[in-house]
Order: structure tokens, then C-alpha cells, then sequence
């Protein structure tokens, strides 16, 4: 450890070798803003390019999440993107401006390597209290249809190479093969096979069958 601090000094005097002691260096901005973190907090000799400090503007933030490529290559510049669980109440809105060309590896919580990609966007609404580096959940609006007949996601089951449901009429199960069209995990677009106002049953159990008695809670 000794040799590795004296090496330490002998390349701090050599850099000092012709430099004035008696001055200062005066290092300006590139940019006008606020100093969001100072990462050379000590005095010291760095070699050039080494980052002293971030300076940003906090009425310019942008908004980077990263999503499974697989889902990224839905995403296009301009789409809505709505952030919530930032610790405020409510949800926040911005609006996509590019989708990253490249993709990296993220090892998930699972210990599963996922291929990811940043999606980097622009607020609409103000911040609020929000800071450089916070963290946000957000989602991209994709698609959207208004006045759509629509069932949970969780009523929907497969029945060989179609989609198909448990609905209700007049207290018995009567299973429904359906058409679907746009949906997420918590929503489905029902195309054919449904008409509105009728009751379907959630999460249907594996030993439901047709014309079994139900009653509706």
C-alpha cells in the first residue's frame, strides 16, 4: 500500500512541474444551471477529462426508463408516456422523444438476463419536487380506441386455438369463444363473441364447466 501512495505522489508532482503554484485555474461552465452532484469533493490532482462535478437544468429534465426490447420496438417517438409511483400524488405525463438504437444486458430480480432498451422522454407536466437521478415507474401508451367493450384480462382463457370466456346467464356458466383485439395485462378488447353489459366470470377455475351454477358477488 505504501508503494501504491508514493506512486500516487510522484505522478501528482509530475503533473505540477509546470504549472504555477501561486495561481489559480479558473474552470468555467460549459453550460448554464445548477450543481446536482459533486463527485471530486477533496482537493487533489486529476488527470484531465475526470468528471469535478454535475451541473444540469432541473427545468429541462428528462424522463429514461428502460423496457424488454421485445417491447420497445413498439414504442415511437411522440407516444404518451404516464409516470406514476414517484411519490406524488397523482400521475405525471411526457411524451417520448427517441427510442435508444442499442440494447443491454440487465440481469432482473429473478437473476434472468433480459435484453433492455432506454426510452428516453420529455415532461409535459412541472416536476414538482422531482430531482436528478429520482426514480419513476412509467408506462407508453401504445394504442388507443375510444368506446371499446372490454373484459379483465383475467377472464380470458384459451380454448384450443382461441380465446374464450365464462359468462353468465341466468345463474349458470356459459363458456364464450371471443375475438380479442387491444388490451394489457389488465384490460382486453373484445371484438366478437360478447355483447355490453354481460357479466363474466374472473379468473375461472380449471374445474369450471358449462351450465355450472354460479352466483354473482
Amino acid at each position: 500500500r505504501a508503494d501504491f501512495h508514493q506512486a500516487e505522489v510522484r505522478a501528482a508532482e509530475a503533473g505540477l512541474l509546470g504549472a504555477d503554484a501561486g495561481n489559480l485555474v479558473e474552470i468555467r461552465s460549459p453550460v448554464a444551471g445548477q450543481v446536482l452532484r459533486v463527485q471530486e469533493k477533496s482537493e487533489r490532482v486529476v488527470q484531465g477529462g475526470t468528471p469535478i462535478l454535475t451541473i444540469g437544468d432541473p427545468r429541462r429534465f428528462e424522463v429514461v426508463m428502460d423496457v424488454l426490447s421485445t417491447e420497445a420496438v413498439k414504442v415511437k417517438p411522440g407516444m404518451t408516456m404516464i409516470l406514476d409511483q414517484w411519490g406524488g400524488p397523482g400521475e405525471l405525463r411526457a411524451r417520448v422523444r427517441t427510442v435508444e438504437p442499442g440494447a443491454f444486458t440487465k440481469v432482473s430480480a429473478l437473476g434472468v438476463e433480459e435484453q433492455r432498451v432506454n426510452i428516453v422522454a420529455d415532461l409535459l407536466d412541472p416536476p414538482g419536487p422531482l430531482g436528478d437521478g429520482y426514480r419513476v415507474e412509467g408506462r407508453v401508451v401504445v394504442a388507443e380506441k375510444p368506446d371499446v367493450l372490454k373484459v379483465p384480462t383475467s377472464s380470458l382463457f384459451r380454448d384450443d386455438s382461441q380465446w374464450a370466456v365464462f359468462a353468465v346467464e341466468h345463474g349458470r356458466a356459459r363458456q364464450k369463444r371471443v375475438e380479442t383485439g387491444l388490451g394489457n395485462p389488465g384490460e382486453t378488447e373484445i371484438l366478437k363473441g360478447l355483447k355490453a353489459g354481460e357479466a363474466v366470470i374472473r379468473h375461472p377455475a380449471n374445474t369450471l364447466t358449462e351450465g355450472v351454477r354460479v352466483d354473482i358477488r
